[in-house]
């Protein structure tokens, strides 16, 4: 029953770790320990198992927050969340899909643990003040506070983006082909004048240390890397065989149409587009290895 009882919850608890910490390896690191911590008690008396298994998890998610981001401080070039692969047609409400927009975890990235698992909780997750009071151990009116301060930072820091999935996947498709075709003209025209590119590497493969802006910046970069030689150095950084070629395919990654790129059938690097008024905003390219084992597995999304 312990073990039936953990199951039923467990996309539950993988979807908040996920959320807190930006990163599905660290989410099933978290959803282990709360197993190993739930394995522990008499799940008998256990009132309410939904709730002190989001408690566990969320406090475990904290701690955890609090000890990587040294690291991520630390970081060779900008830290991009690990991406995720999510179902197209999820039966999930629009905000819990929503909540894993790789946009949205940049965001959270700068809101305190606490503020940040607050938000995921009440936001993604719908959780009253009065049960994250009480999975935080805090009282109600602190945690209305961190709510309101949480919301509001995201409010003006989270940029707006369509949500038209068609719309994103064909700009995504005419943004693939003018790259692969080295037409900077079309590419270009698919940029908006304030376009930024944010590329994660981790120093273990060709990505831009630093943000790029502009039109002229991000395209030069994205041709440089899609013609020959730029590709070929491209693969070689990510241990390509020689004579090896990548794969393009589009997937549905932390809820939108994103490019993925495989060699020898093994996802080497994602590229995310924000698109709003038919233009693109920010390109995210996310390709260091560590954050690629979990792109070929199950979502961490979540679900109740």
């Amino acid at each position: 029953m312990t073990i039936e009882v953990f199951t039923e919850h467990r996309s539950l608890l993988v979807g908040v770790a996920y959320r807190v910490l930006g990163s599905a390896a660290d989410a099933e690191d978290v959803v282990q320990e709360a197993w190993l911590r739930w394995a522990e008690v008499d799940a008998a008396s256990v009132a309410d198992p939904k709730a002190y298994l989001v408690r566990v998890t969320t406090n475990l998610a904290i701690d955890r927050l609090r000890r990587v981001r040294a690291r991520r401080e630390a970081y060779v070039g900008p830290w991009l969340p690990e991406p995720v692969v999510t179902a197209p047609d999820s039966a999930e409400p629009a905000e819990r899909a929503d909540s894993v927009e790789l946009a949205l975890l940049v965001v959270l990235e700068t809101l305190s643990p606490l503020e940040r698992a607050v938000f995921v909780l009440r936001e993604a997750f719908g959780f009253s003040h009065a049960e994250i009071a009480e999975i935080l151990g805090r009282g109600e009116p602190a945690v209305r506070q961190l709510a309101r301060r949480a919301r509001d930072h995201v409010r003006e820091r989270r940029p707006r983006f369509d949500v038209d999935r068609r719309e994103r996947r064909t700009i995504t498709e005419r943004f693939v082909a003018a790259c692969a075709e080295g037409d900077i003209e079309a590419l270009t025209a698919l940029l908006a004048a304030d376009v930024r590119m944010v590329g994660d590497g981790g120093g273990k493969v060709r990505a831009p240390l630093r943000e790029l802006a502009g039109v002229a910046s991000v395209a030069r970069f994205l041709l440089a890397i899609a013609g020959p030689e730029g590709r070929r150095r491209f693969l070689d950084s990510l241990g390509a065989p020689p004579g090896g070629e990548m794969d393009l395919e589009i997937a549905e990654v932390n809820g939108g149409p994103a490019i993925v790129a495989r060699l020898e059938g093994r996802p080497v690097t994602v590229i995310s587009l924000m698109i709003s008024d038919g233009l693109i905003h920010t390109v995210y390219l996310i390709a260091n290895p560590d954050k690629m084992s979990r792109m070929a597995g199950p979502n961490a999304s979540g679900s109740a």
